[in-house]
């Protein structure tokens, strides 16, 4: 199948441009990269990778591939987000084909869209490849319907770990009807708990949190949301992991014991 991109591709002089494909991949299982993340990565001669793409999706890169990591914590970032931009469009004019790598779907909290527009700036060819978001994943492999005709037909992605946190207005973003899904929330467990029961949600609204989706290791704890904090400082939870809030959380799990042990083989 032809690159939409590569075929398009720009040229200064006899000088070729690269293109940037900003590509998903997904929640880490490599079986759930997409076909066309998969034929990129496979044919890519640079990736540019986030800390949450593993091994073994890096191994899909030729053997020739320059592997470039731009990991970021919450303590550390290896290169800050204007280096990134910077790096992506500077491999492009140089000639490459780059793919950026990121966890889950890269316009869901993944500054995709930044990242975008600096290569469009410099006239560099970008496409955005979709990729099963964590969200999504985090909810199908725990059998966690987001969405339920009896419990709710809204549903909300907010960060857990922006500047300002306290002063953010969530009103309204869970409750009757709605599901409420925090990425990056491990850290600010305590704060999001007392967050929205002072937005006034109920002590006792349900939530579950589901880490490391899709790997080994997988688990889903369940709990109610005035004891979130205690769920992650008492399971040692850590990244990657997904808070989600809502009456969806409640569904039987007679499967998860199940699904988890097929994540771990």
């Amino acid at each position: 199948m032809v690159n939409p991109i590569a075929s398009s591709a720009a040229h200064i002089g006899t000088a070729r441009i690269g293109t940037v494909s900003l590509v998903g991949a997904g929640p880490g299982d490599p079986d759930l990269l997409t076909l066309r993340a998969a034929r990129l990565i496979a044919d890519a001669s640079v990736v540019v990778h986030d800390g949450l793409v593993g091994a073994d999706i890096l191994a899909m890169a030729p053997s020739d591939a320059r592997l470039i990591s731009v990991a970021k914590s919450r303590a550390r970032h290896t290169m800050k987000q204007e280096d990134i931009c910077a790096l992506l469009v500077r491999e492009a004019l140089a000639g490459n084909d780059v793919v950026r790598l990121k966890g889950g779907d890269p316009l869901i909290f993944g500054r995709g869209g930044e990242e975008a527009e600096a290569c469009r700036a410099a006239g560099v060819p970008v496409q955005i490849v979709p990729g099963i978001s964590a969200a999504q994943a985090a909810a199908s492999l725990a059998e966690i319907p987001l969405t339920h005709r009896d419990h709710a037909s809204i549903v909300s992605f907010v960060a857990g770990q922006c500047k300002g946190l306290s002063e953010q207005d969530w009103s309204g973003l869970a409750g009757v009807g709605r599901t409420l899904v925090i990425y990056m929330g491990v850290a600010t467990a305590a704060q999001i708990s007392e967050k929205l029961m002072e937005d006034g949600l109920a002590p006792d609204a349900a939530v579950a949190v589901v880490e490391r989706a899709s790997l080994p290791g997988m688990r889903v704890l369940r709990g109610v949301l005035a004891g979130l904090p205690d769920i992650v400082a008492d399971n040692g939870v850590r990244s990657p992991a997904l808070i989600v809030i809502g009456e969806v959380t409640r569904e039987p799990d007679a499967a998860l014991a199940h699904i988890a042990m097929e994540a771990q083989q």
